[in-house]
């Protein structure tokens, strides 16, 4: 019986050092069939980082160090990693609950030579934690790159698109008056009065203030002469244009 104990561990023993042979011949195929080595994406390599004859190491399991043999990168699409601030975060948190679902993930790029934001991009990626250090949240747009002209590494502003688009009331920011904790413009009546309305104002956009409510698109609003133009007095409105800068977007 003794006989019989003995010759089943040595079978067993000889079994395991066949299945150990047998995975040191898949491994040794493995690394034979990785000599050439492909790229895994689409994208453009940059500079070789070791030439014909030199040696290097790699390591499946990341147990020893690796050879870094070049830097490959993808280009269509391509990635815009950018840091959104606390606050603009609560509004477009908020955006998004207001649209019930729809979410605000456009984004439109403009590089640091470029005045207007002609580049369009997807939000898809939002961090779930905001760095405490610098009061930011991680976020990643993907844009498509056809032409290869983005190159990675490269600084663009960006700017988020919260919504439809929808009309709004800007006026120039010098023509809004503070008044207390108030806001007045100072408006001509059809029988050239002048007269003051409050108003609720929003952010700027363009280098004009959002006027939220208090306004009609029928109202004259003064936006020059302002030292001039005293409640109830008379005054001859002249039209003069009123210019939105397009490359003053927030960013």
């Amino acid at each position: 019986m003794q006989a019989v104990d003995q010759r089943t561990a040595d079978l067993q023993a000889a079994q395991a050092s066949v299945d150990d042979a047998k995975a040191q011949i898949r491994d040794a195929q493995f690394d034979l069939d990785h000599c050439r080595i492909t790229a895994p994406f689409t994208g453009r390599i940059g500079t070789h980082l070791v030439s014909v004859g030199n040696l290097i190491a790699g390591s499946r399991y990341a147990t020893s160090p690796t050879t870094l043999l070049a830097t490959l990168v993808s280009l269509d699409p391509i990635y815009f990693d950018f840091d959104m601030s606390e606050s603009d975060f609560l509004t477009f948190s908020r955006d998004r609950v207001r649209q019930k679902g729809i979410l605000a993930d456009k984004v439109e790029l403009a590089l640091s030579d470029e005045k207007k934001f002609t580049r369009r991009g997807t939000l898809d990626f939002v961090d779930n934690v905001l760095d405490r250090s610098s009061g930011t949240i991680h976020t990643r747009a993907t844009v498509p790159n056809p032409e290869l002209f983005l190159t990675p590494g490269e600084f663009a502003r960006v700017r988020l698109v919260l919504g439809a688009a929808a009309s709004t009331l800007l006026v120039p920011d010098s023509a809004v008056l503070p008044d207390q904790s108030q806001h007045l413009v100072m408006t001509v009546s059809t029988d050239g009065t002048v007269a003051p309305k409050q108003v609720e104002i929003g952010g700027i956009r363009g280098g004009l203030r959002v006027i939220r409510s208090g306004l009609t698109q029928d109202d004259q609003v003064i936006i020059d002469g302002m030292p001039y133009a005293r409640p109830g007095s008379k005054v001859a409105p002249q039209e003069r244009p009123i210019r939105y800068a397009a490359a003053q977007g927030h960013d």
